[in-house]
């Protein structure tokens, strides 16, 4: 109940308010700051997805497709009939996909041998495919991500550089 004579705040709730106001604070600076390693994973996540819809894809399709990295982005393409690639365009889940700056992407091997960097790693139509990885890496962080002959993706950390 107010007291008669007496208005505003007292010393100990306005010291409440500016404390629950910089916990506050504290929060979102820490949930909006550049988490490198939180970046990498969710786009290792969006990737991991993409390639399990391509493996898929081309089984249900009845055609070849495949996955290439190129330093700066990723791509799938489409084997004709004549053996030639060609980029996919009809399927908004593998579009093409610029990486931030500083980033890179690179294969690193299909069915357990090393692979050159331009190379496009095959999804086939049966379904049995080979086991691959691309290595996937921030100034701060790199993930491998690999598939396995099941067509299971999982990524995994490679090591922090600092």
């Amino acid at each position: 109940m107010p007291r008669p004579g007496r208005s505003g705040f007292t010393l100990i709730e306005m010291l409440i308010v500016v404390v629950v106001i910089g916990v506050a604070a504290g929060l979102a600076v820490v949930n909006l700051g550049t988490d490198d390693r939180r970046a990498v994973q969710g786009e290792a996540k969006r990737l991991a997805g993409a390639l399990e819809h391509a493996a898929e894809l081309a089984q249900w399709r009845g055609e070849p497709l495949g996955v290439s990295a190129d330093g700066t982005g990723y791509r799938f393409w489409r084997r004709g009939a004549d053996d030639t690639w060609t980029t996919l365009g009809d399927d908004e889940v593998l579009a093409p996909r610029a990486l931030p700056a500083q980033w890179s992407i690179r294969p690193a091997s299909f069915a357990g041998a090393p692979v050159a960097p331009d190379a496009i790693l095959p999804f086939r139509a049966s379904g049995r495919n080979e086991p691959y990885a691309l290595l996937l890496a921030s100034p701060e962080w790199s993930l491998v991500i690999a598939g396995d002959p099941l067509n299971r993706v999982q990524f995994a950390a490679v090591a922090a550089s600092r």
